[in-house]
């Protein structure tokens, strides 16, 4: 828990530091390094807080994951609103020429996007003169929004006494988890002092214990399968997420659908709405639902929409019809795939780690290659790649079923997540059922 709290500490940190950065940046290779910083940053506060969320709550993680993930959603609409005002709506860089070029820059953005880029030399864009964006301060703006979170982290930090020089001047902010005291009354005395014990204890499991090849020792073939095509039902759906929210204004704005640039523009904030206020249901839902039931009305559902959206591929109505449901449809199929591949695998979070890699490189895959298709076969591939991607999404989810009936059941004797048993807080800080 320390680690992973420093790990969260850093990282959070790191984002605001490269905010404020991007915008003295001079140079694309600078510019590169900075951005690979921030990738980095985010991905570890994705997986850490992903995985303790899960080690902590187990059984309970869905709803707190359907939580952390309706934040994630938030953040994703909330930023573009806060970059909108300081963006520019003709050349950043003014010249003599300016006047005539900002009337042609929506020609340009046509031209470019998707495919067809063409001569645009006749274009008269002026690469010198004076800089008049104001796009520097949205980056500011969100490296200040972002500086109360590693606070905060370093406030946990402190009151969970693992700030070498404060470890003893302060009290720990949670005696207990609350959650599992109200599910347990009765076991309250025994729990509280269970938790009391240091949290600088020895003990065998750190943040990389997943990792190490002794645990692989002796696992059947199902353990890996469940990994595996967890993660690829992962690989699909985020990688739906990503390019439908990256191509969906371009496949608008080309024939036959020709959507004027502005409403088409309102495409993808009304997809990234849809899955922040799926997410937002999704919390109570998950507390009645399993995970697994979750994930199969996602995976049809998402199939079902792409179909509907190739029927009706000339209406314009039903192209923001679609995008809101499939929305709502991927808005919680990450969290739920994670609660309930940690749950067959009896949540020790190595799970968390293979199935957000599988996430993020589909989300960065399948862009490049639905990016590539649009360019060569026209804007009409865009929906039929999703609803490839939909139906492998649905294909490994049957599998993931299968696999689940074959992965041999824990004995009572071992079973460290038995229902039975209280959580408590072991030597390394951690919650334990």
């Amino acid at each position: 828990l320390a680690q992973s709290l420093v790990a969260l500490f850093a990282s959070s940190l790191a984002i605001s530091l490269v905010f404020a950065i991007i915008p003295l940046c001079h140079n694309v290779v600078v510019l590169a390094v900075v951005m690979a910083v921030a990738g980095l940053a985010m991905g570890c506060i994705d997986t850490i807080s992903n995985m303790q969320l899960v080690k902590i709550y187990q059984k309970d993680s869905a709803i707190f994951l359907q939580a952390l993930h309706f934040f994630v959603g938030f953040g994703a609409l909330l930023s573009p609103l806060i970059a909108d005002p300081f963006l520019s709506d003709t050349n950043c860089i003014l010249s003599n020429a300016t006047g005539n070029a900002s009337s042609n820059l929506p020609h340009i953005r046509k031209s470019l996007v998707p495919h067809h880029p063409g001569n645009l030399s006749h274009y008269d864009l002026p690469m010198k003169g004076m800089v008049v964006t104001r796009v520097s301060y949205a980056f500011w703006i969100m490296a200040l929004i972002n500086l109360p979170v590693p606070i905060a982290v370093f406030f946990l930090l402190y009151k969970e006494r693992m700030v070498p020089c404060f470890s003893s001047s302060s009290h720990p902010l949670l005696s207990a988890d609350e959650l599992a005291m109200e599910a347990r009354p009765a076991e309250k005395d025994e729990l509280s002092t269970s938790v009391q014990r240091p949290h600088a204890a020895g003990g065998h499991d750190d943040l990389f214990s997943c990792c190490q090849s002794k645990n692989f020792r002796g696992a059947s073939y199902t353990y890996f399968a469940v990994h595996i095509t967890g993660a690829l039902v992962l690989f699909m759906t985020d990688g739906i997420v990503g390019e439908y929210s990256g191509f969906i204004y371009s496949y608008a704005v080309e024939e036959p659908l020709s959507v004027v640039h502005k409403v088409a523009g309102y495409l993808p904030s009304l997809f990234w709405g849809f899955i922040t206020l799926g997410r937002l249901i999704s919390i109570p839902v998950s507390y009645r639902m399993k995970p697994a039931t979750m994930v199969f009305i996602n995976v049809v559902g998402v199939l079902i929409t792409f179909l509907l959206l190739l029927i009706f591929s000339y209406s314009v109505v039903f192209l923001f019809v679609g995008t809101a449901s499939l929305g709502l449809f991927l808005s919680s199929t990450f969290p739920s795939m994670l609660a309930y591949t940690e749950d067959i695998l009896q949540y020790k979070g190595c799970a968390t780690t293979v199935l957000v890699t599988g996430a993020g490189i589909g989300e960065m895959v399948l862009q490049l290659l639905v990016g590539s298709i649009i360019h060569d076969q026209g804007s009409y591939s865009f929906l039929v790649c999703g609803m490839i991607f939909g139906g492998l999404a649905f294909t490994f989810y049957a599998f993931l079923l299968f696999f689940h009936r074959m992965y041999p059941k824990p004995s009572s004797d071992t079973d460290a997540a038995s229902p039975d048993k209280p959580a408590v807080m072991d030597d390394t800080g951690q919650y334990q059922r």
